[in-house]
């Protein structure tokens, strides 16, 4: 066996036998790995809080020929708030899920990591509302995936002028020259336009720095909806309980 240390955080922990936890961890160095927690379920085991969604730190895992096992681990943020806030929780779960069907083993994962650690901070910082939270780190997810809409140019002919219409089949901004294709088209303020631009060019850490008006925040759900409609082939159940306790 070989020990490796990693950071990373839990996106899921699952109950294996008695008292062991299969645990599903995005790293820095490794990508998107997963993990058995030996005894992890037992109430006088170090590894009870530290294996839990959301736990962010160091964990020491020896690499066997075909899985690996947490030893340790050291915690740096546990974003506890989460688990007072049943919305907050289920946003943040969903953040985790949707963070575990973008990644992969073995990958360089670290824009996706930084950017789940900054998301959850936003999150327990109440400083912006928890839907703009989420289109933000939508957009974002896609766009470090290589997936995100052309928002800055044209889809068809590349002109930057008289970008006012979005269309998802088209991938982004359609100007109104080449308007008589689309189908799925969705007008969009000039301030949603400059809003998505900014999320796709700024720098992570700059991400959850500015607030919108209701009209942009609407557009802006409306915007990813439908895209993710589009390209993203999963229900992600966290999201539906997540719906779910909005309607009610």
């Amino acid at each position: 066996m070989n020990q490796t240390v990693v950071t990373g955080m839990v996106l899921s922990a699952t109950p294996i036998g008695e008292y062991d936890r299969r645990v599903v961890l995005l790293t820095k160095e490794r990508g998107r790995i997963s993990a058995f927690a030996k005894g992890a379920r037992r109430p006088n085991s170090s590894l009870v809080a530290a294996v839990n969604p959301f736990a962010f730190g160091e964990f020491t895992i020896f690499e066997g020929r075909t899985s690996n096992t947490i030893q340790s681990a050291h915690i740096s943020n546990y974003f506890s708030k989460l688990r007072e806030d049943v919305e907050g929780a289920y946003y943040g779960f969903y953040f985790l899920e949707l963070a575990g069907y973008y990644t992969r083993e073995g990958q360089d994962e670290r824009e996706m990591l930084k950017l789940l650690y900054q998301t959850m901070r936003a999150l327990t910082h109440d400083k912006i509302p928890n839907r703009l939270i989420r289109y933000i780190y939508e957009l974002k997810t896609i766009c470090i995936n290589g997936e995100g809409p052309q928002m800055f140019q044209c889809v068809v002919c590349g002109c930057k002028d008289n970008l006012s219409v979005f269309s998802a089949r088209k991938g982004g901004m359609v100007c109104s020259d080449c308007l008589q294709d689309i189908v799925d088209g969705m007008h969009l303020d000039t301030s949603t336009v400059y809003t998505t631009q900014y999320i796709e060019s700024s720098r992570i850490e700059n991400l959850y720095t500015f607030l919108v008006s209701d009209r942009v925040l609407v557009q802006l759900g409306r915007v990813m909806k439908r895209y993710m409609e589009v390209y993203v082939e999963r229900q992600f159940k966290s999201l539906g309980i997540l719906e779910t306790i909005l309607e009610n």
